[in-house]
């Protein structure tokens, strides 16, 4: 901006403070000393252009994508409307892909029980008691058949939030499209693969972390290679969020792990630009609209900028940040539950409004149990209210030049690159997971957030303001409990009826090429192919690598 326009918008500023501004306070002070975003960025009273950093947002569809990664973004197609669901049997949990996308639901997201996310089978015991209750049990190739019944691998993409053991998991899929002859270069779907996120916040985890990223560096190679349309690595930012980060912490750690993935393969030796375009990233939306809409668009610009300055990144698909949002569970309260349907509709608008490729909205239920099929249907009505009510997608990037937006964007970015410089000095990623840096920053943060709604500062209606004596009852979905037994008894029969033989040969070829160095991915297709169990292959890895135990953070 010229600086005799800004000097002359100062002088304005200054006027309007003195003449209107100041006696206005005189009759009315305002309600807070300081006013300040969830994350506890300070906000202005008023922002100019005059606040901007003097930098171009640029067009949409061109670099560095502040303002969308598509030229006419929903004018040309909506956000995929991806419902996270799982619970019980592969058979329960089909049932309920079905029902939702018969309601209008575009894409699938899979969410699978504690002990399949921790690489155990529903017959170890520790998996007592926890199978099928917080999302579907897989166990072997045939559970992942059934959860696929009837959907067309071919035409639906689907999305699986499992990390640890993703590389097998992602094997089942491909061997389950194989046998209904689809070839893998045509399936489509993300696994969420992001290994230092569960390090930092979300704890479920097989092996150390270094043993981890080469499993990761394996799953890069073999989908550029093999799965071209898979997304290999949804770089997750939505659980270092729901751990209590910051929205600066959110966005800074994640770009942060993002590097290290890229790093890695690089190393693997990898182009850039043959497994970038495939990485997607995955962000909390939280309660502060505008905190929240800044963050999306200072991601995409912060990614743009590093694929094309750090790692020379020469197509322009390798500069994109495409990304799934969910709203925040951790907004979520168990006073007054049906306050989070309005919750997770203004998170759900700044999703939107930010500019994400896809989007979960949480039921309204969910603090106490997996949602009803009621309380879903309404998380997903939500979206398409936004979608084809409201007329917020009918212009791209309606917020862009806002000058609160662009301000927001623009400090968001700075203090997110001010963490990735402290990491960079640390030796990256790894070493700063290793040094529990990241780790010690969210817990901080966790404890000044709450000592402000300990104080009063921070309100969350119906906990710390505006309660209620009465609970408020809602219906509330309930897990079979023969779930269990019967998950059981089909991976027992699994075991029982396969080729001994063939899949102890299977685990120990897996077993050689991970003592080895080399790429397991294909000797985990093999393995799930002859009938070896998400366990069985997870332990070679626990064998081979030793299991992690966390650092006390302090």
């Amino acid at each position: 901006m010229d600086q005799s326009r800004v000097a002359r918008l100062r002088a304005a500023r200054e006027r309007w403070e003195r003449e209107v501004l100041g006696p206005a306070l005189a009759r009315q002070p305002e309600r807070a000393a300081r006013f300040s975003t969830v994350s506890d960025l300070e906000i202005a009273r008023l922002y100019g252009p005059e606040d901007r950093a003097g930098r171009d947002p640029g067009l949409p569809g061109e670099y560095p994508f502040t303002r969308g990664i598509h030229p006419t973004m929903y004018r040309g197609r909506l956000w995929t409307m991806r419902m996270f669901a799982g619970y019980g049997t592969a058979e329960d949990t089909n049932a309920r892909f079905h029902y939702l996308l018969a309601q209008g639901q575009t894409g699938l997201s899979v969410a699978f029980d504690m002990p399949t996310l921790m690489g155990y089978d529903s017959d170890h015991p520790r998996a007592l008691g926890e199978v099928g209750r917080e999302g579907v049990a897989v166990d072997t190739v045939e559970d992942m058949d059934l959860l696929l019944r009837d959907v067309p691998l071919d035409r639906i993409t689907t999305s699986m939030t499992i990390n640890a053991p993703a590389n097998v998991l992602l094997a089942m899929y491909v061997a389950v499209a194989a046998a209904r002859g689809i070839s893998p270069q045509t399936i489509g779907g993300t696994t969420q693969t992001d290994m230092l996120k569960e390090f930092i916040a979300q704890k479920e985890w097989i092996v150390p972390p270094r043993p981890s990223m080469k499993l990761i560096q394996d799953l890069l190679v073999y989908c550029t290679r093999e799965v071209p349309r898979w997304n290999t690595i949804s770089i997750s930012g939505y659980h270092i969020r729901e751990a209590g980060a910051t929205a600066v912490q959110e966005l800074a750690f994640t770009l942060a792990d993002g590097i290290a993935y890229v790093e890695a393969g690089i190393a693997a030796g990898l182009d850039v630009d043959a497994f970038a375009p495939r990485l997607s990233f995955f962000f909390d939306v939280h309660n502060d609209f505008l905190e929240e809409i800044a963050k999306f668009r200072a991601a995409r610009r912060m990614w743009a900028r590093i694929m094309r300055e750090r790692f020379h990144a020469r197509n322009p698909r390798s500069w994109m940040l495409r990304t799934h949002a969910q709203t925040a569970g951790v907004s979520l309260t168990a006073q007054q539950p049906m306050n989070n349907i309005v919750r997770t509709a203004l998170q759900a608008l700044a999703a939107v409004l930010g500019g994400c490729q896809s989007l979960h909205t949480n039921s309204m239920d969910e603090t106490y149990a997996l949602p009803t099929e009621d309380a879903v249907t309404v998380a997903l009505r939500t979206q398409q209210i936004i979608a084809h009510e409201t007329g917020v997608t009918h212009t791209v990037d309606p917020l862009g030049g806002a000058y609160a937006v662009e301000a927001l964007t623009d400090r968001i970015e700075a203090e997110a690159d001010a963490y990735i410089r402290k990491i960079d000095d640390m030796g990256g990623m790894l070493a700063a997971i290793e040094h529990a840096y990241p780790m010690g920053e969210i817990a901080e943060a966790s404890y000044r957030y709450q000592q402000q709604l300990e104080r009063g500062e921070k309100i969350v209606v119906g906990v710390n303001a505006f309660a209620q004596d009465e609970p408020s009852p809602i219906p509330l979905h309930a897990v079979d409990p023969d779930v269990e037994r019967r998950q059981l008894e089909r991976v027992r029969r699994v075991r029982a009826a396969r080729d001994a033989a063939a899949a102890a040969r299977a685990r120990d070829a897996l077993r050689r090429v991970t003592e080895a160095g080399g790429n397991t991915m294909p000797a985990i297709v093999d393995a799930v192919r002859a009938r070896v169990t998400l366990g069985e292959i997870c332990d070679v890895f626990r064998d081979v690598y030793g299991e992690y135990r966390e650092q006390a953070v302090l």
